[in-house]
């Protein structure tokens, strides 16, 4: 599985994406938890702005 993705990401379709990691406060316990995207590089301004 590892060499398909490898030749995902040579051919140039896999660089089109970035990973977004935003820290989430629960209301319950107040504790952070972290909620992980992948967005296409055009899209990531948006992402981040939005709750």
């Amino acid at each position: 599985m590892a060499k398909k993705v490898v030749a995902t990401l040579k051919t140039g379709k896999g660089k089109n994406y970035a990973k977004v990691v935003k820290a989430v406060k629960s209301p319950k316990t107040g504790a952070y938890t972290f909620k992980e995207e992948m967005v296409p590089v055009d899209l990531v301004k948006e992402v981040l702005a939005k709750k």
